[in-house]
This record gives structure tokens, C-alpha cells and sequence, in this order.
């Protein structure tokens, strides 16, 4: 029986909980999640202060325009005024420096004669050509946040506007999702390590390396364990590596299905739990999932394009679910696409580039779809969903587009 995609990727994030806390450094903490919400120790902003640069005033001064004032001081960032703002007077102040008391509004430098060549700057004036109403140009205290309130919820994903508020309220260190730790394996008889020449009937491990560069990119850490060679004691030998490194999944790609030199199965089996399942997709049917020692373990085809796309719908929405985040999938746009495709007994995910013009998107195939060819993932934007039935889905038609990434111009 062959599980259709959605249910093989409910019957596994169903066992899956996000992994405990761990405090970092604020400078560490960029592509995390946060694990308990941060509030700030005081208003935001801290007191009232000019969002320009220009002149303190008081509104009542300015209301007859132009109005020339005495300029009596000048207000710089990072110092408090020492004294109120005394009515038909004006101050010189910066673009976040405290608003003196008596201040209540802010008139910038370009709606004076500041900088004209006729200035009365020479003299101690200035001439106020407009104005604001009351409260113009000054941000006061509070306005964004009261003292104590929270200001990043948990289980929200840092980004660099989160640490920005972070650092602002002092947040130095945060609590934060431990990444998962994921443990790479390949198996081959046939497999050779990439700075090697390969020998009549071998290949280089590319696997591996995708693999790895997949669970970065789902924030995770990885450990890419050594080719095991296509016996059982090789692979045991590996996989205690990487329980001994602390894994929290285990990956696999080949040596899952049913060929005679397919041992993974066999291990797993004898340290934990594995079911076999076939899903209803192409490329990538046969799918692992089970644990060893306690530990999820996925075992991902053998084929390159095969174990990308798997991890793509399996094993990335698991780590993304260890490490705390909530949006579990990729997001997906509607194209049209460019050529027609032929309709399998299976849902296919197609490789696509994407392509904008005239406010619509159009998918066009990357080329050879055949699962060994790797290039096909290396121009891909996105994986073109093409649902199970008969006959062609014709060029011009709209599918949804996993997308990968955001295409470049």
C-alpha cells in the first residue's frame, strides 16, 4: 500500500517534539527560536525625544509664520537637558536627543533659513518658515512599549529585527530552542570520499554533502559520519559515532529498500524501531522512518534527487519541529507552466526555475528529471507539484511551486 505524501509527513512530525532550551549570546542567536518571551526593563523609547534633526520650540511661538526666534543652546544626542525650554526662545537639537521640558514640538532644519544663504544664524536667530502641529516630530516616552511589558514573544524565529528589540532592552543573553544535532550517513560499496578519483564502478559521496548542507540550511547542526561500507558491522560502527556525538537524528540515504546489499534496514531493526513505507511520490518512494536507540532515524533513497526531495517534505519539517519553529513547510506559489507535463500514478515534484514578467509567475523544467541527475536540483527555484492521473498537464496551466528558494533576477 503506498501512503500518500501528507499522511507519510503527519505519521512522523505526530512523534516528534520540540528539543529543550539552551541560553546564547545575543550574537549567536540569529536563526533560532526563541524559548521563553523577553520583556524590556523600561519604556521604549526611554524618554521623549526628536525623530529630526532641527529646532525645539514651543508651538505657541510659531503659530504666526515666519516666526525668527533666538536660538539659546543646542541639544546633542546622549545629554540631558539641564534646563526647560523658556516660551519664545527656540534650541538647537538632534535627531534622538532628549526633549527639554517646555518643548513640544520639533521643527526641522530644511522648514527654516538654517541653511540659507541669507541666514540669520550669524545672529543668534532663526526664521521658522513652517511648523508642525503640537507634538510634530517628537517621540515620547512609552510610545512604543511601557517598561515591563513584553517585548518578543516565545517561539518566535530571530531574525535581525528581533535582535535589534532585543539588544535595545538588554537582552544580551537569550533563551533560546536548542538546535538539533543531525547525524549524516551514507552507505556504498561503490562510494568514494569527494577529494578522491574515483575507481571503475565507483562515485563520489555526493549525498553526503547535500544532506549535510540541507540540515544547515533547516537549522541544524551536523556530523557527517563516515561512508559505511555495505555491511552490518560498518554501518553499526558509524551509527555508534554518531550516538556518541549526541544525535538527535539520525539520516540516512540507501541501503533501506530491498536489495541485497541494503543492510541499514537490518541495524536499525536490531538497535530500534524501523517501518518501511513506500509513498505515493516521484522521485522518492521508498521512505525509513524509526528510531534508533530512542532517536529518530529517516532513510532516504539512494537516488541524489531522490534523498534532496525527501528531505525537503520529511526530514526538514522534523528538524524544523525539533528546533522549535511552527511554519514546518516550505512556502508554495501558484505558476503557470511553461511545457506541458505527463501525469504519473504518483505525485511528482518537478524541478522548475521560476520566471516573472508581466505580474505573473511562469515554471519551465530544469531539464533531465531523471533522479540521478543532480544538476537538475542546482538550477531549481522550486518543486513543481504535479498531481497523480492520467494524461497531461498542459503548458499554461497554473500549479502550486514548493518553492526552494526566491529566484534571483
Amino acid at each position: 500500500m503506498l501512503l500518500s505524501v501528507d499522511d507519510a509527513q503527519a505519521a512522523i512530525l505526530q512523534t516528534i517534539a520540540p528539543l529543550s532550551s539552551e541560553t546564547v549570546a545575543l550574537a549567536s542567536a540569529l536563526g533560532r527560536v526563541l524559548f521563553a518571551a523577553v520583556a524590556t526593563d523600561r519604556d521604549l523609547p526611554p524618554f521623549d525625544n526628536s525623530s529630526m534633526d532641527g529646532f525645539a520650540v514651543q508651538a505657541a511661538d510659531v503659530a504666526m509664520l515666519p516666526a525668527v526666534l533666538p536660538v539659546v543652546g543646542v541639544v546633542p544626542a546622549g545629554v540631558a537637558p539641564t534646563a526647560p525650554l523658556q516660551p519664545g526662545t527656540a534650541l538647537r537639537i538632534m535627531t534622538g536627543a532628549w526633549v527639554p521640558l517646555g518643548c513640544d514640538l520639533v521643527v526641522p532644519f530644511e522648514d527654516t533659513d538654517d541653511r540659507a544663504p541669507t541666514s540669520l544664524r550669524a545672529e543668534g536667530r532663526v526664521q521658522i518658515f513652517q511648523a508642525g502641529a503640537p507634538g510634530a516630530n517628537i517621540r515620547r516616552a512609552g510610545d512604543e512599549v511601557r517598561a515591563h511589558a513584553e517585548v518578543v514573544p516565545a517561539w518566535t524565529p530571530i531574525g535581525a529585527g528581533a535582535i535589534g528589540v532585543l539588544a535595545t532592552v538588554g537582552a544580551s543573553r537569550v533563551q533560546v530552542f536548542r538546535r538539533p544535532k543531525v547525524a549524516v550517513l551514507s552507505t556504498g560499496d561503490e562510494l568514494v570520499e569527494v577529494d578522491e578519483q574515483p575507481g571503475p564502478g565507483q562515485i563520489r559521496n555526493g549525498n553526503s554533502y547535500a544532506q549535510a548542507a540541507q540540515v544547515r540550511e533547516a537549522g541544524g547542526e551536523v556530523l557527517q559520519l563516515a561512508i559505511a561500507r555495505d555491511t552490518e558491522a560498518a554501518v553499526r560502527e558509524q551509527l555508534e559515532h554518531g550516538r556518541a556525538w549526541g544525535a538527535d537524528v539520525f539520516v540516512s540515504s540507501g541501503g533501506v529498500s530491498v536489495g541485497d546489499y541494503d543492510v541499514v534496514k537490518t541495524v536499525v531493526q536490531e538497535l530500534g524501531t524501523l517501518d518501511l513505507w513506500r509513498v505515493r511520490m516521484k522521485p522518492g518512494k521508498p521512505l525509513a522512518f524509526g528510531h534508533l536507540w530512542g532517536t529518530p532515524f529517516l532513510g532516504l533513497p539512494g537516488n541524489p534527487v531522490s534523498a534532496m526531495i525527501t528531505f525537503e517534505l520529511f526530514a526538514r519539517p522534523l528538524l524544523r519541529k525539533l528546533g522549535g519553529f511552527q511554519t514546518l513547510h516550505r512556502p508554495t506559489i501558484q505558476t503557470r507552466l511553461a511545457t506541458a507535463v505527463q501525469r504519473a500514478d504518483r505525485r511528482q515534484f518537478v524541478r522548475v526555475q521560476l520566471q516573472y514578467a508581466a505580474g505573473a509567475w511562469t515554471a519551465t523544467l530544469t531539464g533531465n528529471q531523471g533522479s540521478g541527475m543532480f544538476s537538475s536540483m542546482l538550477r531549481a527555484d522550486g518543486l513543481a507539484v504535479i498531481p497523480e492521473g492520467d494524461g497531461l498537464v498542459a503548458a499554461g496551466d497554473l500549479v502550486d511551486v514548493l518553492l526552494l528558494r526566491w529566484p534571483e533576477p
